[in-house]
C-alpha cells in the first residue's frame, strides 16, 4: 500500500506512519512548521518513507507529490485551537482550503481512499455524549467549523466523484511527540517558573482524552473495516478527564512538586472552548475496534511521556 501523508512529520502523523511502513513505501508531505524531522528519522534513513516539505495550500505541488500513492490520510491542520482568536483566517486557510486541495489532488491523482482527521469539536457546546448522527449544535471554535466544513466536502466528493471517504472525529489527542494541547502547555510553563502553574478557566472543564497509539490504531482499523463509501467515526474513550486532574499530575511529574495551581476562573479557558464534551464510540466498537486506553490512563501515560521530553530523565 503507498501512502501518503499530508502532515506526516506532526503528532499524529509520525505515528500513524510507526505503523503505515510494515505496509509500504510511505510519502510525509510537511510544511515543518509544527512537524519535526526526527519523529520520522528513522524511517526516512531506511528508506521506508519519503519526506516532501511543502504545504498544503501549494495545489500543484501537491498533486504532483500525490501521483502513484494508494490512500490520502489528511491530518495537517491548525495544530491550536486558540491561535484562531488571533489569526480568523488559519483555520479558513489550513482547515477548510488545505482540506480541499488535498481532495482536489487526490480527484486529479485517481487516488480513491482519502482518510480524514475530524474533530469532536464538530458538535459544539454540548455537553451530553454525542454520536455521530448528533449534529444539532453547530461548531463554537473556528477550529470546530473548519473541521465541519472539511466533512461536508468530503461529503460531496464522495457523491460527485466517487471518492471513499472514510472521516474520524478525533477526542482530545496526547502522547509523546507533542506539539500543542494541555499536557504540553503545563509541563512548559512549570519548566519556565517552577513555582506555580497558571490554568485557564476553573479546572472543571472535562474531555476525552485520546492516547496517539489509540488515534494511529484506530485509522488504519477505519480504513480496512469501514463499509460503504462514506463513513463517520467516534475516535475517543467513552470517559472525560479533567483539567484540574492534569494540572496536578503535570505538577507531580515536575520538579517541584510543591508547586501551586492557579485558575483563571469561568468556565471556558478561552472564547471558543467547549468546556464540556463526551464522544459516543459505540459505532465504532460495533465495527469491532476500542480503544485500549480510558481518557484518565490515556492522561496519565501522556503526562509521563511528555515530562519526559520537557523535564529530562
Amino acid at each position: 500500500m503507498r501512502s501518503f501523508v499530508i502532515g506526516g512529520a506532526g503528532f499524529v502523523g509520525s505515528h500513524l506512519t510507526d505503523l503505515l511502513v510494515a505496509r509500504g513505501p510511505v510519502t510525509l508531505y510537511d510544511n515543518m512548521t509544527i512537524g519535526k524531522t526526527e519523529f520520522v528519522s528513522s524511517h526516512l534513513a531506511s528508506g521506508a518513507a519519503t519526506l516532501v516539505q511543502a504545504d498544503a495550500l501549494d495545489l500543484d505541488r501537491l498533486t504532483a507529490a500525490m501521483a502513484g500513492h494508494d490512500v490520502v490520510f489528511h491530518l495537517a491542520a491548525n495544530p491550536e485551537a486558540r491561535w484562531g482568536l488571533e489569526r480568523p483566517r488559519l483555520d479558513l486557510e489550513q482547515g477548510t482550503i488545505a482540506t480541499w486541495n488535498a481532495m482536489e489532488a487526490a480527484r486529479k491523482n485517481g487516488v480513491s481512499r482519502f482518510v480524514f482527521s475530524s474533530s469532536g469539536t464538530v458538535y459544539g457546546n454540548v455537553s451530553e455524549p454525542c454520536g455521530e448522527e448528533d449534529l444539532g449544535s453547530l461548531p463554537i471554535s473556528l477550529y470546530g467549523a473548519s473541521k465541519f466544513a472539511g466533512e461536508a466536502l468530503l461529503s460531496a466528493y464522495s457523491e460527485c466523484f466517487g471518492l471513499s471517504a472514510y472521516i474520524c472525529r478525533f477526542g482530545n489527542v496526547v502522547g509523546p511527540r507533542g506539539t500543542h494541547g494541555a499536557i504540553l502547555d503545563f509541563c512548559k510553563k512549570l519548566k519556565a517558573h517552577p513555582e506555580y502553574l497558571d490554568v485557564l478557566g476553573d479546572g472543571r472543564q472535562a474531555k476525552p482524552y485520546l492516547h496517539v497509539t489509540d488515534c494511529a490504531a484506530g485509522l488504519l482499523y477505519v480504513l480496512d473495516n469501514a463499509p460503504g463509501r462514506l463513513a463517520i467515526y467516534n475516535l475517543a474513550p467513552p470517559d472525560t478527564t479533567s483539567v484540574r486532574r492534569i494540572a496536578e499530575l503535570c505538577v507531580a511529574a515536575s520538579p517541584n512538586k510543591a508547586a501551586r495551581v492557579e485558575y483563571s476562573g469561568g468556565t471556558q479557558g478561552w472564547p471558543g472552548d467547549v468546556p464540556l464534551s463526551r464522544i459516543k464510540p459505540e459505532k465504532l466498537a460495533g465495527l469491532g475496534f476500542r480503544v485500549k486506553h480510558t481518557s484518565d490512563r490515556a492522561v496519565e501515560l501522556a503526562v509521563a511521556e511528555v515530562a519526559r521530553e520537557v523535564f529530562g530523565g
